[in-house]
């Protein structure tokens, strides 16, 4: 393919890594980051630009990065003829508002657990004391971002989930303006997603396992992410029951990019907890690991929608994430003294596996950029999973990062979720 002009837009320059891959494959690149506390990152990896709706008559395609108002942008210039990755209003909606994402699921036959929509933190309070149980606390829209403050209920009667509930009640109601309670499933949670070129599924699926917890054993606060482990595979049970049926309707809307749907899954059916509605993120850059076809082909064809023969990798592929205080909270004392611009050294000079998030260059040196802490995604390939994981974790020793920390055990529940899931026959 002769070399294409890139342009991506960021609101929090999520999708650096990629940008960045993309423009070591020789096509021209320009990146707009929005956040003025993360306008920084990926300095002296990628070209910059300050006003990315200056560059559009430049670009042969435009990236979106999130959801979060991005779908419109991308819409508008999808129609206007111009190749875009990004949503639409619909998509975006699917996503930011978590009451409208479970009532669409219903709308397409997908079976949903029982779930309540709030905007009264006093009103949640009442209906868990008088409904008592165990409840999954996920704020929507913006705060949803803060993935610390989603709270999985551990206490029959709900205690708990009050004591959180009142937390927010006085902390939070400022950010916090909807939110659900989702009653708690237990199961093996799974997540199954594709790519959409704007008529249809390009195929192989993508079958992943989130590590949301801060700590190995899945203890402590939930984050963004610490890691993912991951393979691609034919339309599985799960994929047919959930994503497959809302095909239609991405087709209506015209919507490009990677949609992805997390799941509990027990020997009693499958049931849809969420949608993310664009790229994930590290879970992007662990595909990339897994993906034959050059990275920029491949967007610029998904973009033009093209039937893409996708190529990936057979076996497992996980991504470690790499962190440095203060994530995953926000504590900008803590950052500028631990963090900021703290140098990463690699023993031996190998890149292999190693993905960008908050980082920068100064004098040639990779240093810690932004301010959320999340410096790299550590990838590792394998024809089982504890080949994969080995690989990861290789890599991960070969980085020298002051006060880095991640989480040891990323991968290390497949054994038993694959017995599940092969039982209850899902895979």
């Amino acid at each position: 393919m002769e070399p294409k002009n890139f342009l991506f837009v960021s609101l929090d320059a999520l999708i650096s890594d990629t940008a960045w891959q993309i423009y070591r494959q020789g096509h021209n690149v320009k990146y707009y980051i929005h956040e003025n506390s993360e306008k920084d990152i990926a300095d002296g990896f990628i070209p910059k630009v300050n006003d990315w709706e200056a560059e559009i008559s430049w670009a042969d395609i435009v990236v979106f990065d999130d959801v979060l108002g991005q779908g419109k942008k991308a819409k508008k210039l999808r129609d206007e003829g111009k190749p875009v990755i990004g949503g639409t209003p619909y998509t975006d909606l699917l996503e930011d508002d978590r009451g409208f994402g479970q009532e669409e699921l219903k709308n397409f036959g997908v079976s949903t657990i029982q779930n309540w929509n709030f905007k009264s933190f006093t009103e949640a309070i009442e209906f868990v004391k008088t409904n008592p149980g165990k409840y999954v606390v996920k704020p929507s829209g913006e705060a949803q971002n803060k993935k610390q403050l989603l709270y999985v209920g551990e206490d029959e009667t709900g205690r708990d989930v009050v004591q959180v509930l009142n937390h927010y009640k006085h902390i939070w109601s400022e950010k916090i303006k909807d939110f659900q309670l989702q009653k708690k499933v237990s199961g093996v949670e799974v997540a199954v997603g594709a790519f959409f070129n704007g008529n249809e599924f390009i195929y192989p699926i993508n079958v992943n396992f989130e590590h949301k917890k801060l700590f190995p054993g899945n203890i402590g606060p939930s984050t963004g992410e610490m890691g993912t482990s991951m393979f691609w595979s034919r339309p599985n049970k799960i994929f047919e029951a959930t994503l497959a049926r809302m095909e239609p309707k991405l087709k209506e809307e015209r919507y490009v990019g990677y949609i992805d749907i997390n799941c509990i899954v027990n020997n009693n059916g499958v049931y849809p907890l969420e949608f993310t509605s664009r790229f994930g993120y590290p879970t992007i850059f662990i595909q990339q690991e897994g993906i034959l076809n050059p990275i920029g082909e491949f967007f610029y064809q998904l973009a033009c929608s093209e039937k893409v023969n996708l190529k990936t990798r057979t076996g497992f592929q996980v991504g470690v994430r790499v962190i440095v205080p203060p994530y995953p909270f926000t504590d900008n004392e803590a950052f500028e003294t631990h963090s900021k611009e703290a140098v990463i050294i690699f023993k031996k000079p190998s890149l292999e596996g190693i993905h960008i998030e908050d980082v920068k260059t100064i004098d040639g040196e990779w240093v810690i950029a932004g301010t959320n802490g999340v410096a790299l995604t550590v990838c590792g390939c394998g024809q089982t999973m504890r080949k994969a994981r080995e690989q990861a974790y290789k890599r991960v020793s070969n980085i020298i990062l002051p006060n880095m920390y991640y989480r040891r055990d990323i991968g290390e529940r497949w054994v038993e979720d694959s017995d599940k899931l092969h039982t209850w026959g899902y895979l």
